[in-house]
């Protein structure tokens, strides 16, 4: 079989594709070694985009992430910032793509608009960053907001919830290469799932879901794939799950951060079991569920 002669993959372009940083992910030619020999091929993997944040004509942020559900991200963003209280606030917003980038334009109430010239920041944040920009030791580890007692779930539950992640991926189905956040309730499953490249990214376009759709997050789980810092327990608490639940641990300030906000931390979630760090009577054995009912 004639092969054609091989071009180093980090000289080739993607596919000629017109607004190709606005779709969320490319095909990518490269050059694949396995036992010694070389082939080539194409990879799908996620797209990575600047996306500015403006408010009343100025810029607030700018965060790396993936195109897509942008006005959820617009809108969760904004209110896990804590730039707005409700998704009313925002009284209009348009999503404009630019040759080198996106921009999330924002028109707030004058009330809002003054609050933020007061704490406004212009970074150019990495993807998925946190708490970039943040100029204050005390604003990065604020205290999250107290959750309500919301209700309890069994591990059988638990484990549902986490299993039903994967296959919802679509992006990931494709790359293997970004994170998710999810919304679960028990009479609903999976109402909302939301990707991103940035971990934090995914957890503001599923907080703007759910407040676009009006969805209160009381009575479900936020599920991540990802790890658990300090912010994803702040983000959670601003939607105001009361449980949350992710693959990967924690890190000791998330934990204290979830105990304060009175948020169930259930972490290191696999197939055969999970491990809960805070609040763990809202995690209840089958059991107990089935006597109570009964009660």
């Amino acid at each position: 079989m004639t092969r054609r002669r091989s071009t180093p993959a980090a000289s080739r372009r993607p596919r000629p594709r017109s607004n190709t940083m606005h779709v969320p992910v490319q095909a990518i030619d490269r050059d694949i070694w396995r036992d010694g020999v070389a082939s080539e091929g194409a990879r799908l993997i996620p797209e990575e985009t600047p996306l500015a944040l403006t408010y009343n004509g100025g810029t607030y942020a700018v965060m790396m992430g993936t195109p897509q559900n942008l006005e959820d991200f617009a809108v969760g963003f904004s209110l896990d910032e804590g730039i707005i209280k409700s998704v009313d606030d925002v009284k209009s917003l348009e999503v404009v793509r630019l040759d080198d980038g996106i921009e999330l334009r924002m028109w707030l109430a004058s009330e809002d608009a003054a609050r933020i010239s007061e704490r406004r920041r212009h970074i150019a944040g990495p993807t998925g960053c946190g708490i970039c920009g943040i100029d204050s030791i005390a604003e990065a580890v604020r205290p999250a907001a107290v959750v309500p007692q919301g209700q309890t779930f069994t591990p059988e539950q638990i484990m549902t919830a986490m299993q039903a992640i994967a296959p919802l991926q679509s992006i990931n189905l494709q790359t293997r290469a970004v994170h998710a956040a999810a919304f679960w309730s028990p009479a609903g499953g999976i109402i909302a799932l939301r990707e991103d490249v940035g971990r934090h990214n995914a957890l503001d376009k599923l907080a703007g879901s759910l407040a676009r759709s009006r969805t209160g997050a009381s009575g479900g789980m936020v599920l991540l794939t990802s790890r658990v810092s300090v912010e994803m327990v702040q983000k959670t608490a601003a939607i105001g799950a009361p449980v949350m639940v992710a693959v990967s641990a924690p890190t000791a300030l998330a934990v204290r951060t979830a105990e304060a906000a009175g948020i169930t931390l259930i972490a290191i979630a696999r197939q055969d079991g999970f491990e809960v760090f805070s609040h763990g009577g809202r995690v209840v054995a089958r059991h107990a569920t089935e006597v109570a009912d009964v009660a």
